[in-house]
């Protein structure tokens, strides 16, 4: 679509907002959109949600510049903002039932189960911002954050056409429901936004559905559009570093790495489009056959051929060693909770699991917990401890 075309007076026709737009959909990014980079209402309530604590541990969010779009960047004028689906085909979380008798398995986040979204965000929003300064002439800088810059990405997403903020905080689009990734263009370029001087933002459709907030299990969601993230499964599988409060432990169930419910329920998700990109499908690691002839280990007796990240089985994570974390995470999302945070959570699992008594599987867990409990990092050894006492 005219990727030739430069015309003298190209910031003022919007052909120009709708080249971008094509050319990130030949990117494969699913939404695009332009927005004036401007202090919108919602930027303003984000004071107050930090005054309540809300942020628990997550200080990055407090930077003012999160508030300020123009101190983001000298001369920033326009915003452009790219959704990639990642919506890999597998079971959600409240219908992955396991065979009974089968080993406890976990749940990771699905954005995590493939490569690092940020790298594959980056290098798409990279090509993109290079075909800027193909297509305009005149002077200008760009700056990339593929969800790592101080910026509200729902915030501007919203004002460029590409969704409303739902009850569950996250951005919805109509098509895509949320199963997308959210990457910015910031730039020095005056380009005409999406939605033009009489256009709104698309408006809210969540209506009265409550369906993410009466399903989350710790009750984070506190109020329709505001969660406490002190209360979120993923933060506190990903975002805290020390010990999980006790009361949250029970209700945090199989999850070692994130949170779909609130996505999984959401009405708007039912036929949210499947990507088939390879990025995005679950990680499966090849592990060597078990011999149940040799010296019993809390895994003796098992094949275990491979292992995925979809439905991981928790003895493998909680049995991992730092070195092993680093070889099968590097380049993964799941790299962030580190080796400690994931032995954690793998243990919580696991005292919530509720293996049968006197059965091997339950041997070969209180065994691998017993170890753990000796474990010289404190962080792994009270949630190995706490976990034991569930089970036994």
């Amino acid at each position: 679509m005219l990727y030739g075309y430069s015309p003298t007076n190209s910031m003022n026709n919007a052909i120009e907002t709708a080249w971008i737009v094509e050319r990130a959909r030949a990117l494969g990014f699913d939404l695009c959109g332009v927005v004036r980079a401007e202090k919108f209402a919602e930027l303003d309530l984000s004071r107050e949600w930090l005054a309540r604590g809300y942020a628990g541990e997550m200080r990055y969010l407090t930077d003012p510049r999160r508030r300020e779009p123009q101190s983001v960047m000298p001369g920033l004028r326009s915003v452009i903002v790219c959704a990639l689906n990642y919506n890999s085909r597998a079971p959600r979380s409240v219908d992955a039932v396991l065979p009974e008798g089968s080993d406890p398995c976990g749940w990771i986040s699905r954005y995590a189960w493939g490569q690092d979204y940020h790298e594959v965000l980056r290098q798409k929003l990279q090509s993109l911002a290079s075909s800027l300064t193909q297509r305009f002439a005149e002077p200008h800088e760009s700056r990339i954050y593929a969800d790592t810059g101080p910026l509200h990405e729902r915030v501007f997403a919203k004002h460029a056409g590409l969704g409303w903020l739902g009850k569950n905080t996250l951005l919805l689009n109509a098509k895509l429901g949320s199963w997308f990734f959210l990457g910015t263009i910031l730039t020095t370029l005056d380009i005409p936004p999406t939605l033009g001087p009489a256009e709104s933002p698309p408006p809210d459709m969540c209506g009265s559905c409550t369906k993410c907030i009466d399903a989350c299990p710790t009750g984070a969601l506190v109020q329709p559009y505001v969660m406490d993230a002190r209360l979120c499964i993923s933060y506190l599988t990903i975002e805290l570093r020390g010990s999980i409060p006790e009361p949250l432990r029970e209700p945090m169930g199989r999850h070692v790495f994130g949170c779909d419910i609130c996505q999984d329920v959401c009405p708007w998700n039912r036929r949210a489009p499947i990507t088939h990109a390879e990025e995005f499908q679950p990680r499966v690691f090849a592990q060597p056959v078990e011999d149940p002839s040799s010296d019993p280990t809390p895994s003796a007796g098992a094949r275990i051929e491979e292992e995925s990240l979809f439905l991981p089985r928790l003895e493998w994570l909680a049995a991992m060693t730092e070195d092993q974390f680093r070889a099968a995470f590097r380049g993964s999302p799941i790299k962030r909770t580190k080796w400690r945070g994931l032995v954690r959570n793998a243990c919580i699992a696991l005292g919530n699991s509720a293996p049968a008594p006197r059965t091997p599987q339950h041997a070969r867990i209180c065994l691998l917990l017993k170890r753990l409990a000796a474990s010289s990092e404190s962080l792994i050894s009270e949630s190995a401890r706490w976990a034991l006492s569930r089970i036994q």
